[in-house]
């Protein structure tokens, strides 16, 4: 990248102070901003990422966000998607400059591992442009979300990349090289019923979020309080 611009003669600085990386118009739906903070939260609440193979005893860092643009060229439009998963990177310790406060590919040194879309509308076109664009950039797995079916009878479709970088789909929804799944879950989040799209493990076990996992730590305590209370009145008949 270093080469390329030295030879056009683009001033790094000067390009990023140009490029919009946030227009503050708020878009999404009530259901779509639910439903992106539920992906994000749970990881980062309740997933450990599976180790590398070159430090298999360290924590890895990711980084999980939404409405976030990424910037695969200087010369591009973003794609922004409605959430992306990226392993082994973090936000840059100054990320309120210009230059490190969206996800510029080539500062972090790699695309995202995971990008998912949620369908509000027929204009997004999720499963044309975003397609073969999220493809091109070489994003190992490609989620379309389609709640209300607008696109086609999937309620979610699951794509992994492939020789020549083309995408196939997975019929099992799985994202193997994270170990990681998704399904759809009826249930209730921040006080709403409806069918969500949630993170599993590989063998299919629902990930927590904080909430539940408070709540079922809750649940253990009332039950272990009632066990010792009921061995304290057995006690106290028998004497």
């Amino acid at each position: 990248m270093a080469q390329v611009l030295a030879k056009t003669h683009i001033d790094l600085g000067d390009v990023i102070q140009n490029i919009v990386t946030e227009d503050d118009e708020p878009v999404d739906n009530l259901f779509s901003a639910k439903q992106q903070r539920l992906l994000a939260r749970t990881l980062y609440s309740s997933w450990t990422p599976q180790p590398s193979e070159d430090q298999p005893r360290k924590r890895r860092k990711f980084l999980a966000d939404v409405n976030v643009g990424v910037f695969f060229s200087l010369h591009e439009r973003p794609l922004v998607p409605d959430f992306f998963l990226s392993l082994d990177v973090q936000p840059h310790k100054d990320w309120h400059q210009k230059a490190h406060r969206s996800y510029f590919v080539w500062e972090f040194g790699k695309v995202p591992e995971v990008v998912i879309e949620i369908v509000s509308n027929r204009k997004g076109g999720e499963l044309a442009g975003k397609l073969k664009d999220y493809a091109r950039m070489g994003v190992n797995y490609y989620v379309v979300h389609d709640p209300d079916k607008l696109l086609s009878k999937d309620l979610l479709r699951v794509y992994e990349i492939g020789f020549g970088k083309r995408y196939r789909l997975r019929e099992d929804h799985q994202l193997p090289e994270l170990g990681l799944r998704l399904k759809l879950w009826k249930g209730v989040f921040e006080d709403e019923e409806d069918t969500w799209l949630r993170w599993c493990d590989a063998a299919g076990k629902l990930i927590p979020t904080g909430e539940e996992r408070a709540r079922r730590a809750e649940a253990e305590v009332r039950k272990l309080r009632a066990k010792i209370e009921g061995r304290q009145r057995k006690s106290q008949k028998q004497r």
